[in-house]
């Protein structure tokens, strides 16, 4: 493909991105903050650090800061350099808590044990004290109980991240795990998309009943899905389902009663037969265009 062509493609892909709302978050500031919330909710580390800044400059939201405070704890409970930081320069000007020099001190320390700049600097001019501890929230990270209302915000925040239109996911875990994050079926399919182990692994996902992890990997797969079969929505239905290999080796949806009857199911909630992919994500499947003549 040209440099031209696929530049036009992109650009048509953009148009299409927005025909889906791939931007609604963004167009609708109080449900965009909602579906942070709850992404937040379940410890992504960058949607806590987002959250945190819009509380700590009254983004969206009105200013919070002992809330702000509280989400930069959690996303430094997970590691987050920038939290450790932000957490740290809460601690040493005294905003919404005692000041405390020498926690400032270990947060920045922390950070800049993984290499963050700004911390490295801001040592420099903070000291250590042999009686200073780590606030309490950063033991232990907060448990994560599921609200199952929270699962249409997981996703109207997260599809469009991946460039695809939340309404074909909704679909696809109504018929997956009928938005049970815990659901487990006879052949390990794990959590919300049903990700067996092979494809958590594939994407990255270590917590697969993790709502948030469950569908960044169901994600991925299928921005992955849409791209190897160039937006055919029921050749990526049935490579959910039975595998890209399947659909290859029959050049269409394989003779599987069950996954004929999955992608009927689903395309009858979600009735668009093309949608928008990356182009240049991964090849085309090389079996497509053999099954499309075929066909």
């Amino acid at each position: 493909m040209s440099k031209t062509s696929s530049t036009l493609q992109q650009m048509r892909w953009m148009a299409a991105c927005l025909a889906l709302a791939c931007g609604a978050a963004a167009a609708e500031p109080i449900a965009g903050v909602r579906a942070l919330e709850a992404v937040a909710r379940y410890g992504d580390v960058q949607a806590l650090v987002q959250l945190a800044a819009n509380y700590e400059r009254g983004e969206g939201v009105e200013k919070d800061f002992v809330k702000s405070r509280q989400l930069y704890c959690q996303a430094s409970a997970r590691g987050d350099a920038v939290a450790q930081v932000r957490l740290g320069v809460m601690y040493l000007s005294g905003r919404e808590v005692e000041p405390d020099e020498g926690v400032a001190a270990l947060l920045f320390s922390r950070a800049a044990e993984q290499g963050n700049e700004q911390a490295q600097k801001l040592l420099k001019h903070v000291s250590l004290r042999p009686d200073s501890v780590m606030p309490e929230c950063l033991d232990q990270p907060a448990p994560v109980r599921m609200v199952k209302s929270d699962v249409a915000l997981l996703v109207q925040h997260l599809a469009p991240l991946y460039f695809i239109d939340p309404k074909l996911v909704m679909a696809l875990i109504s018929t997956e795990s009928a938005f049970r994050v815990n659901a487990l079926s006879p052949k390990n399919a794990q959590g919300l998309m049903q990700l067996i182990p092979v494809t958590a692994e594939r994407f990255g996902v270590k917590n697969a009943y993790n709502p948030v992890e469950n569908l960044k990997g169901g994600l991925a797969y299928l921005q992955w899905l849409l791209a190897f079969f160039q937006g055919d929505v029921a050749l990526v239905l049935a490579a959910y389902n039975a595998g890209e290999e399947a659909v290859e080796k029959y050049r269409g949806i394989p003779p599987y009663t069950e996954t004929r009857n999955y992608v009927k199911r689903i395309t009858r909630a979600y009735k668009k037969k093309s949608h928008p992919y990356v182009a240049d994500l991964v090849a085309p499947s090389p079996a497509l265009s053999l099954g499309r003549r075929a066909r």
